[in-house]
């Protein structure tokens, strides 16, 4: 049977799969088109398992905040290329994962990949999408956040999300100042809210570097130790959330920012996954 090639890109469009695997998938269905999608999907087991080594490196990324904004959700789910990022079945599968885990509220990927979805679960409708597209997919990360008050944003593009959560208050005014922390969380990338909560082995390690550099301009001692302190301070004011110069008003502080929203206002915890990283 011949297939033509605008119907092989029609089919490759349609399901994001490879232009070969659309154009056997035709030629075994005889043409039919809705034939062929089944037949791209029964493969995604064999597909998966043939893939199984590839670097799943592209795809996208979701979040949301529950009805009370009590609870984030925050997934990212991955695929081998750009192309099947942005395929919009890709995108609704992603999307229908992350509601299946609000309503049910798993505690790890492999609780979630378990839960029904459709007239299957999470994990048999990602392999039907392995089938259609031919790329391994695969949940890389979920997290959840839960607090007085959390809230979610995706930055453009589907790549980038952050979760935060707040404390001290509530209400419109403090889901607003959350959108423009999570915001600042996107665009600064800190390593921690506070210095208090920095991995210690990243001050160990940023501490080895300051001493290096002190070390090779020739100071030693009290005067050393001084450059070391004010360096580290510098480095929790520029990677440390609350300490940071807030984006969009460069004269205060994250932490400062949130004051001026209600007195006892802060943020406990942040989650930031980026596809590209």
């Amino acid at each position: 049977m011949v297939v033509r090639a605008e119907e092989v890109a029609a089919l490759r469009k349609r399901t994001g799969a490879g232009m070969m695997d659309c154009k056997k998938a035709l030629i075994e269905a005889g043409g039919d088109v809705e034939q062929a999608i089944d037949l791209l999907r029964k493969k995604g087991q064999k597909i998966l398992a043939n893939r199984v080594t590839h670097h799943a490196s592209e795809g996208a990324v979701f979040a949301c905040a529950s009805l009370d904004n009590r609870e984030s959700f925050l997934l990212a789910l991955n695929c081998e290329t750009d192309f099947v990022a942005k395929n919009e079945l890709f995108l609704q599968l992603g999307q229908s994962i992350l509601e299946v885990a609000v309503v049910h509220k798993p505690i790890s990927i492999a609780a979630l990949e378990a839960l029904p979805l459709g007239n299957g679960t999470v994990q048999e409708a990602i392999l039907a999408s392995t089938g259609t597209t031919g790329e391994k997919i695969t949940i890389s990360t979920y997290e959840t956040l839960a607090a007085e008050v959390t809230v979610s944003y995706i930055h453009t593009g589907n790549r980038l999300a952050v979760l935060v959560a707040l404390q001290g208050a509530q209400g419109e005014q403090v889901i607003a100042a959350g959108r423009d922390v999570a915001m600042q969380v996107a665009a600064m990338n800190p390593v921690a809210v506070d210095k208090d909560q920095v991995d210690p082995a990243v001050i160990e390690r940023e501490s080895a570097v300051i001493q290096a550099q002190i070390m090779d301009a020739g100071y030693d001692g009290a005067k050393a130790d001084k450059i070391t302190q004010a360096r580290l301070h510098k480095f929790f004011q520029e990677n440390t959330l609350l300490q940071q110069p807030f984006v969009k008003h460069g004269k205060l502080t994250v932490a400062q920012y949130l004051k001026t929203v209600a007195p006892s206002l802060t943020v406990t915890a942040f989650k930031r996954i980026d596809v590209g990283a």
